[in-house]
């Protein structure tokens, strides 16, 4: 038999392992009749996306749970790919354009600058998988799909005309949240609140024909030009009598209806609340129940329009000028500091516009009703179940979903407009002709779908669908389980579940298993503007992929974030090295040449077979349970008390399952089954499996040079 190095080099071994493994094709899910089946779609990184940490968690979980279903028999299937990423592919290759040639996609035009979009994503877009592949993930990647691909492109188009022909998506002129960097519209997911310093001010609004005056506070003063109504609460005692009167605009002269709407807070600011229905989703809805004029100000670069003398301001330098000539003729009463909430664009930042605008939606209410239900009759279950009551708040208070983007960088809404008669035609195949009255003279919606509308077709877009007798639908789906992150319950678990249960008349998964975030070790949140991002690749390369991903799972629970130790990866890799020398001192110094248990077994061998089967039930509860990180304490737990009473610890077959280190690549190269290397594990590895949790605290990681 080969003797292994004496130095276990990680760039080597895991490379070559690797290699083997995606040769011998043992990542193929293969549907087989005679088991069950298992499978994951894996969460689709965007193709602009650089592999983090969040990502290397999440994958990791996900090799985990399907490399130990294919150890127990299962079929087992990953599913890959990636998204599309309508605002970030197409904000990358634009400043791409300007910066290398000085150009905008206007000069290019849509068609060629889609073709560049293609030509970056050839490009680059494959970055993040082959990242994957370093940290050693087993997908089945001649499976991987990508959110713009035929097969994708053809289910989008399929459940957009299915949903419109039931009338669950429409187009209409309603209030929506503007970005006036990225020029598009976003769903009420996409836009993230912060608590921002202001201020509020207070104005005197005169009474038509009187001398007194309503005092209005608000946040956004700029907003004025476009108020058309002051509403009060029906029994706020105080303005009672003004009700049905008429206020004038400061500095417009506009005259302005007093209404009467339970929407105002008794006890908040001054009691009357100014009405701008373009710009602001509540005064939208009171404009509808009072039949209040709409006036839109601001245009898509957030610029005043039909504000007079105004025009063409910025909307904060319209904010200084309106301020100033409020002042200047005895409006303004006083100014107060205020820290309230503020939308901001979830990809650039930007201050969200709320404006009215004619764009698509999808009805939610249909659909939310049966996705509610799903998870309350425990079809499905979110692991931790806390993570329930996020996707009930969500959904119980969800509104119509906007899913037009102002792009051209994704799927094109399939609807043709006819110049002659007005008619809207949807179709599933690109149209000729209006449908109504036959005119050739037709047009397409030149905005396309939100991202996440692919994605949410992901769990059975991937597997076929529209094709509804295609095997690996019939046979795959529902899949097995939902790895994530609870920072998009809502952009997308809840569209995935809604969208399951409307187009294939089932559940997505049964399970969603939840995660947290990867906190830098002071407990903050990984970002660029704080620098303290850790590259996992990095990480990989210097301690080895199996350390990191080890790491990774240590102390980890389902649902809560967890601290990232850069020298805890230190002690994983000591821990995989003496894992490699261990197997070394065994092939030294034993004959293996048969992979088979001996006829007639010994007391001690009995004891040792029993430790194992022992061990591997308890870590098989704890990975039914999804208590990955309980798992790999409990296999510690149990090897350090063996160690510390002179027995031996049996680690093989848990470790492979847990984090496919040392034993795991060893017997994958040698061709030894797993219950094998569990018993050629012996004492050594109960020593080392104690050397491992040594600097182990369960209030985190306390490692120094003399623990390792």
């Amino acid at each position: 038999m080969k003797e292994l190095p004496k130095v276990y080099d990680p760039k080597q071994v895991e490379s070559k392992i690797y290699d083997m493994w995606m040769r011998g094709g043992y990542f193929a899910g293969k549907a087989a009749p005679d088991k069950k089946p298992f499978s994951i779609v894996m969460p689709p990184p965007n193709v602009t996306g650089q592999l983090h940490m969040g990502h290397a968690l999440d994958a990791t979980l996900q090799d985990i749970l399907t490399r130990y279903k294919r150890m127990q028999g299962y079929a087992a299937l990953w599913v890959p790919g990636t998204d599309h990423a309508g605002i970030a592919t197409q904000i990358k290759v634009e400043e791409m354009l300007r910066k290398e040639e000085g150009l905008t996609r206007y000069d290019l035009g849509r068609e060629e600058f889609l073709k560049r979009v293609w030509a970056w994503k050839k490009q680059y877009g494959n970055r993040i998988v082959e990242q994957q592949k370093s940290l050693g993930v087993s997908c089945d990647w001649d499976r991987s799909r990508f959110t713009m691909d035929e097969g994708c492109s053809k289910a989008v188009r399929e459940t957009f005309c299915e949903l419109y022909e039931k009338g669950l998506i429409y187009k209409g002129n309603r209030i929506i949240n503007w970005c006036p960097h990225c020029r598009t519209a976003l769903s009420d997911a996409e836009v993230e609140y912060k608590d921002m310093p202001g201020a509020f001010w207070y104005i005197r609004y005169p009474l038509k024909d009187s001398d007194d005056y309503l005092t209005i506070a608000t946040t956004r003063p700029e907003t004025m030009l476009g108020d058309t109504g002051i509403a009060v609460n029906p029994a706020d005692e105080r303005y009672q009598h003004l009700v049905g009167k008429t206020a004038i605009l400061p500095l417009v002269g506009r005259e302005l209806p007093i209404v009467a709407d339970d929407y105002v807070e008794l006890d908040f600011g001054t009691g009357c609340v100014k009405m701008t229905p373009c710009h602001d989703p509540n005064d939208y809805e009171v404009g509808l129940r009072h039949n209040l004029e709409q006036i839109l100000i601001f245009d898509e670069d957030a610029r005043v329009i039909n504000g007079g003398k105004y025009n063409g301001l910025d909307r904060y330098e319209a904010r200084k000028a309106i301020l100033a000539d409020l002042e200047e003729q005895g409006y303004l009463i006083k100014t107060e500091p205020y820290n309230h909430n503020v939308g901001t664009c979830y990809r650039c930042g930007t201050t969200v516009e709320p404006m009215t605008s004619p764009q698509w939606f999808v009805k939610m209410k249909p659909l939310a009703e049966p996705a509610i239900e799903a998870v309350r009759d425990g079809r499905i279950k979110f692991v931790p179940e806390r993570f329930s009551k996020t996707y009930y708040n969500w959904m119980e208070n969800v509104h119509d979903w906007c899913i037009s983007r102002q792009l051209w960088w994704g799927h094109q809404i399939p609807a043709w407009y006819c110049d002659d008669c007005g008619h809207v035609t949807v179709s599933r195949t690109d149209a000729c002709e209006c449908e109504a009255c036959h005119s050739k003279n037709i047009h397409r919606d030149p905005d396309v779908l939100d991202t996440w509308f692919s994605s949410a077709l992901w769990p059975f877009s991937t597997l076929g669908w529209p094709d509804k007798d295609s095997e690996d639908l019939k046979f795959w789906y529902p899949t097995s389980v939902m790895v994530t992150g609870y920072d998009i319950i809502f952009f997308w678990v809840a569209r995935m579940i809604f969208s399951g249960l409307e187009q294939m008349k089932d559940i997505p998964f049964p399970t969603v298993f939840i995660h947290g975030l990867v906190r830098d070790d002071k407990g903050r949140k990984m970002s660029k503007s704080l620098g303290n991002g850790i590259d996992p690749l990095e990480m990989a390369d210097t301690y080895g992929a199996d350390a990191l991903r080890f790491n990774l799972i240590t102390g980890n629970s389902p649902g809560n974030d967890m601290r990232f130790y850069v020298e805890k990866c230190g002690a994983m890799r000591n821990f995989a090295n003496k894992l490699w020398n261990a197997s070394r001192f065994v092939m030294m110094n034993l004959t293996i040449d048969k992979n088979e248990l001996p006829e007639t077994l010994e007391l001690e061998d009995k004891w040792v077979l029993s430790k194992l089967n022992t061990l591997s039930k308890e870590v098989c509860e704890n990975l039914d349970k999804y208590e990955i990180g309980i798992a790999a304490a409990n296999q510690a737990t149990k090897n350090a008390a063996a160690t510390a009473n002179g027995l031996t610890g049996l680690f093989g077959y848990a470790s492979t399952v847990v984090s496919g280190v040392g034993l795991g690549y060893v017997a994958q190269h040698y061709g030894w089954n797993w219950a094998y290397v569990g018993i050629l594990g012996m004492a050594v590895v109960g020593m080392l499996v104690f050397l491992l949790m040594w600097g182990a605290r369960a209030d985190g990681y306390d490692a120094g040079p003399e623990r390792n």
